[in-house]
């Protein structure tokens, strides 16, 4: 028997849907666009203008973190309105689709990688970037992405989204009945990793990129809140010790960053990504307090063509993020077959500019927009 709602609060005949937070698109579609350089190996945009330049943590921490608070809001939205069911009546739909586009992806890129390595002077591509079961043994190989688990180069942060969305109620169940406590778990599990290495095994040679394990910890603080937000009108307060303690976090990140370009100190055990160690958690949520107290005002006024794009590809997070990871792959292939040029770096620049065109004509063709909304329902 599905666990009901606690309907008991006052809070919850009164809850209302809030405003688009057109700060969190434009956020969203500048990520993307980091995430697009980054993927784009050989680019100095990619190497020196973005977050983990400059810290312990990338984009994928805000990621995974803006998408609990989005879901965690959504769900208890729905669940306030019709119940535990119609809480898992949305959410179930959202975890299929994304099964579903992580699977388009993955075979959209094996024919771009397997097509790469039969045309282009690089010998042993598709090997080299985990390919190598798909070749051997396809009926294997493919059934292996549906579990997941077999993971190639760039094809690990999907997964981690579904399993945290699978935990979300369950969490927010908890949340309901005792509160903050309900975080123990996640933090527990999160500690579990860190001290004896949990981790999900990896097929085909490959090893999952990102923990679902320890990532969860992000995606569940994300959606605690979400839910204050939902209820409070905001997340968290602006706290002058807290923003001092987000700024020093945010300037150890650059003097560690400088330290290692120095070749001073080795961060890469403070900045470890697969297993999210403790400063990423802690850089990122400081990056994450730090623009919420720098933005303030939920509706921002979108003036130009550029903010008004941005905040296009961060309602289009999704299909924006599928599309970079082609054009930053035949970037990469790009930079490996002539090296760094400032043409190439142009094209960088350019394929930004087709990601912000995309998103804003997938806004501004109805059909097309009806149909990525339909996706994303």
């Amino acid at each position: 028997m599905l666990p009901s709602w606690d309907r008991r609060r006052p809070e919850a005949m009164i809850l209302q849907r809030p405003p688009r937070d057109t700060r969190l698109d434009l956020l969203r579609g500048w990520l993307q666009l980091q995430i697009f350089v980054s993927h784009a190996h050989g680019s100095l945009i990619g190497a020196w203008l973005i977050t983990a330049a400059w810290g312990f943590s990338d984009s994928s921490e805000q990621f995974v973190y803006l998408s609990g608070f989005a879901l965690g809001s959504v769900f208890t939205l729905k669940a306030h309105r019709g119940g535990w069911r119609a809480g898992l009546l949305d959410l179930v739909p959202r975890i299929r689709r994304l099964w579903a586009t992580h699977m388009i992806v993955v075979c959209g890129m094996a024919a771009m990688v397997i097509a790469v390595n039969l045309s282009v002077p690089l010998p042993g591509e598709a090997r080299r970037l985990g390919w190598g079961w798909l070749l051997e043994a396809p009926w294997f190989a493919l059934p292996g992405a549906a579990t997941l688990l077999w993971q190639p180069n760039e094809m690990g942060i999907l997964p981690v989204f579904l399993w945290s969305m699978l935990l979300l109620p369950g969490f927010l169940w908890l949340v309901g009945r005792i509160g903050a406590w309900a975080l123990l778990p996640s933090l527990a599990l999160y500690g579990a990793v860190q001290a004896w290495g949990w981790h999900l095994p990896g097929l085909g040679g490959t090893e999952v990129e990102f923990n679902p394990l320890a990532w969860q910890l992000l995606f569940i603080l994300g959606a605690w809140f979400g839910r204050r937000a939902l209820f409070r009108g905001r997340a968290i307060g602006v706290n002058r010790w807290l923003l001092g303690g987000a700024g020093l976090v945010l300037l150890a990140g650059v003097l560690g960053r400088l330290a290692e370009q120095r070749g001073i100190y080795d961060i890469s055990a403070l900045a470890a990504k697969q297993d999210l160690a403790p400063a990423r958690v802690l850089h990122s949520l400081a990056l994450a307090y730090a623009v919420v107290c720098a933005f303030r005002v939920r509706e921002v006024a979108l003036r130009g063509a550029l903010s008004r794009a941005l905040a296009a590809a961060g309602r289009q997070s999704l299909h924006v993020f599928c599309v970079g990871l082609f054009l930053s792959y035949g970037l990469a292939v790009l930079f490996r077959l002539h090296g760094w040029s400032p043409w190439l770096e142009a094209l960088a620049v350019a394929g930004c500019c087709a990601l912000l065109g995309f998103a804003a004509l997938s806004e501004g063709t109805p059909g097309l927009t009806r149909a990525l909304k339909d996706s994303q329902k």
